[in-house]
């Protein structure tokens, strides 16, 4: 999994909206990887940084998510819950698989393969400034904001 200092993996992926999304694009970034649309703490999160979107704004840092959904499902998400930010489809998981974030997991003793929720915040030159692992969605958007009024202001 890339870590603090390194380079993010670069990748271009469709996007909602019909719009394709590449990395690096020459904007500080907050890239989010989620597990899946419209489930309870996916939906949090992505609720919780649209709200916080003009703070990231005001510091110039875009907001994306990344999951293995289809665009399509993707454009439903938003739609529903009136959603701000950019939500990018990796339904082949290799992105997820670049970012060390499509892992084994286990629930009620079955194992499985699924993405573990992790967000990268990135400077417009592509390094990782931070990463979150293992993140719980409940106030995680306010953190990440922080950590970019620290880094980014």
């Amino acid at each position: 999994m890339p870590d603090t200092g390194d380079q993010a993996p670069s990748f271009s992926l469709p996007a909602n909206n019909g719009a394709t999304f590449s990395m690096p694009n020459g904007k500080p970034m907050v890239l989010y990887f989620y597990p899946k649309d419209d489930t309870p703490g996916c939906t949090t999160e992505a609720v919780d940084f649209t709200s916080l979107k003009p703070q990231f704004t005001a510091l110039d840092v875009e907001i994306a998510g990344l999951s293995p959904d289809p665009a399509k499902k993707h454009d439903k998400f938003i739609q529903k819950h009136g959603l701000g930010i950019t939500l990018i489809a990796d339904e082949g998981k290799e992105v997820l698989q670049s970012y060390g974030v499509w892992v084994e997991k286990s629930m009620y003793g079955k194992t499985y393969m699924g993405v573990e929720r992790t967000t990268f915040l990135i400077d417009e030159k592509g390094a990782i400034i931070q990463v979150w692992r293992k993140v719980k969605a409940k106030g995680h958007a306010q953190a990440v904001l922080e950590a970019a009024q620290q880094h980014l202001s």
